[in-house]
């Protein structure tokens, strides 16, 4: 095979990704995978070592790919109990729907919940040169979370170190062509939230709360936190807002109303819209089938619609870095 048929041959498999270099026993190839996920890379390069190769020659093959831009969303609430982790989840799947490569790490490190709420409990990532690969759903966002990597029911008593240690592993895995990660973060303003700040600089902060004053005292506090480092508030989302009898239809307010909203005009951040207390949001999410997933979803796209206007539109900020 002459250097001519040599290209052909890798042309045919890697098209214009290839470019192909003869040195008399000795064909060396440098193929672009960039947008190409962990899986397809490994595939392409097999494919194009195997097109490549002719008897008595030594063939070497180098993949390059350009870094993606890729933005941070930090899922933050200044207390628990608020469906912190159902907005992740949801959020993270209707920004998928509208066009965004997403991908969710749940750094919820004592009480992560993404696994059921995406419908992959049990499963573990796998590893490759000691970097995680993220565990793909049936709704196409990959998912990284503390509760595959330990075993079910068994408790997480890590200090400080340890926390920011597993957060890293979580931030810095194989996240391929994934243009957004969304960090659905413990409640509070701790350890994480600070490492979080310092080392995995979000683009913004979406900030979920209920109406009732005690959730919305807590969450001033982690809108704060986010404004001291500097790091923009996207919005402020409020959860379990209204209760729709399922009997009579009637719609009370168990735990208040406007409160958020009210809150976020306070503080002078936008305010994102509201999630019903629906017990069927809260059925499909014990299910492993997020509401968001739906097509026919009046709740969480718009919610979605308006975080992508604020990432493709919003002002340039330290969290616009690639990562």
């Amino acid at each position: 095979m002459d250097e001519q048929d040599v290209k052909n041959a890798v042309a045919a498999v890697a098209g214009a990704r290839a470019t192909v270099k003869v040195d008399g026993a000795r064909i060396g190839v440098v193929v672009d995978a960039t947008g190409l996920d962990a899986k397809a890379r490994d595939a392409l390069e097999a494919a194009v070592t195997m097109a490549a190769s002719a008897p008595g020659r030594e063939v070497r093959v180098v993949v390059t790919a350009e870094r993606p831009r890729r933005r941070t969303i930090a899922v933050a609430s200044g207390k628990g109990g608020v469906g912190k982790s159902t907005v992740s989840a949801n959020l993270a799947i209707a920004l998928s729907h509208i066009g965004r490569r997403v991908g969710l790490v749940d750094a919820d490190i004592y009480g992560p919940s993404q696994p059921r709420l995406l419908g992959v409990e049990g499963t573990r990532p796998e590893a490759k040169d000691k970097v995680l690969l993220p565990v793909q759903t049936p709704f196409g966002v990959p998912l990284l979370s503390m509760g595959q990597l330990v075993a079910p029911g068994k408790a997480i008593a890590w200090r400080g170190p340890m926390t920011a240690g597993a957060l890293g592993q979580l931030m810095d895995a194989e996240w391929g062509v994934a243009d957004t990660l969304v960090v659905d973060l413990p409640p509070g303003t701790g350890d994480v939230q600070l490492t979080m700040i310092q080392k995995h600089r979000p683009a913004g902060a979406v900030i979920v709360c209920t109406p009732q004053d005690l959730a919305l005292i807590d969450a001033t506090r982690a809108i704060d936190l986010f404004e001291q480092a500097g790091v923009p508030i996207i919005g402020v989302i409020e959860n379990m807002a209204g209760y729709a009898c399922p009997h009579c239809g009637e719609v009370s307010d168990p735990f208040g109303c406007g409160g958020a909203e009210a809150a976020a005009k306070a503080r002078g951040v936008p305010f994102l819209g509201r999630v019903p207390l629906d017990i069927a949001i809260r059925r499909a999410s014990d299910a492993g089938d997020p509401p968001a997933a739906d097509p026919a979803d009046r709740t969480f796209r718009p919610i979605a619609e308006q975080v992508v206007r604020w990432l493709e539109g919003g002002a340039e900020t330290p969290g616009g870095v690639e990562r």
